[in-house]
């Protein structure tokens, strides 16, 4: 495991004023979309390092995803559910949750919008369609985080509750689980290979599970300590904000309010890379479609409390391979 000695990486222009509460790429360019605190969601091409478009909300923007290039969904806490379409600077409104929405994805599997809210469910929704609501799915508790790999969604709630659904059935769960943690469940992601996915959670961990049952499949899961530190003999443990794959290799990051970013080789068990400290908690992180950008977001999440901080600011950093790609395991030479 080695420290890179480099700077943080391209700081983004015109950054958001208040926290960052995702960030995203886009899937078919350098394109990146943001929401955040400050009521807005901002789509920044980061080739040139412009911002390219703005979305005022009535509260607060707890997530957002791409739809295409152009155009995005976002989670609102004043309930909403928004498409932006920024070519044409036009919103709509796809509809409401009781609650705050703090989670969307965007299937292309299926062509759905699927938001998970504080109000304890679950909902899919048909953006082409007039009346855009498929289905309402209750949950055990307020929705945390939410992912997608392929016909599978994987909902992360309060009190460790995890629900896997296909989303060609969606009249129940094809799994009910509980966190393999101890503590509250912070990000969930799917392993872009569609095995499983990683859960965060609030006490420096991430838990590597399968989606197989079997014993065989069960027995590949296990979970490490990550985002701490020691002082004066006592251990100083971090949440884990964000998990984010790499989109060739499935080597991940974490990010935590630590303020650093590590770089995991799941499959190894094992720590490849260390990025520089962030001058604050890193709140979110994504890797361009071809997995030579990753960025962060550097900003602080509140988990000590009001207090002064940096300001809120998003970093694009270059990937070396050196630094995603697993390392082949070393066998013993045993021939004499």
């Amino acid at each position: 495991m080695t420290v890179v000695p480099q700077v943080a990486g391209r700081e983004i222009s015109n950054p958001p004023s208040d926290g960052i509460s995702n960030i995203r790429f886009s899937n078919h360019s350098d394109h990146l979309l943001v929401s955040s605190w400050d009521k807005s969601v901002r789509l920044y091409d980061v080739s040139t390092n412009v911002l390219r478009g703005e979305f005022m909300h009535g509260g607060p923007v707890l997530d957002c995803c791409f739809h295409d290039d152009s155009s995005g969904f976002s989670a609102c806490a004043d309930n909403t559910v928004r498409r932006l379409v920024f070519n044409y600077g036009r919103e709509d409104v796809l509809g409401r949750h009781d609650a705050p929405v703090r989670c969307i994805e965007y299937s292309y599997a299926t062509g759905q919008v699927i938001t998970g809210s504080w109000d304890k469910t679950l909902k899919c929704w048909d953006p082409r369609g007039a009346n855009g609501l498929i289905g309402t799915y209750t949950q055990p508790e307020r929705v945390y985080s939410l992912s997608l790999v392929g016909n599978r969604v994987v909902v992360a709630t309060a009190g460790r509750h995890v629900n896997v659904y296909d989303l060609r059935n969606m009249s129940q769960p094809e799994q009910r689980r509980e966190s393999s943690l101890k503590y509250q469940t912070r990000c969930v992601r799917c392993y872009p290979y569609g095995t499983g996915y990683a859960l965060s959670s609030v006490e420096g961990r991430v838990a590597m599970e399968f989606f197989d049952l079997s014993e065989a499949g069960q027995s590949k899961k296990y979970a490490f300590k990550c985002h701490r530190r020691s002082e004066a003999g006592r251990d100083i443990v971090y949440p884990v904000n964000a998990i984010a794959f790499h989109p060739v290799y499935g080597t991940f990051a974490t990010g935590g309010c630590d303020g650093y970013v590590n770089v995991w080789d799941g499959n190894n068990k094992k720590r490849l890379y260390q990025y520089s400290k962030y001058p604050t908690s890193v709140a979110a992180l994504s890797f361009s479609r071809d997995g030579r950008l990753l960025a962060i977001a550097s900003s602080y999440t509140y988990e000590e409390g009001d207090k002064p901080h940096e300001p809120d600011s998003i970093f694009v950093r270059s990937v070396n391979e050196v630094e995603v790609k697993p390392k082949p395991k070393v066998y013993p030479n045993t021939t004499t």
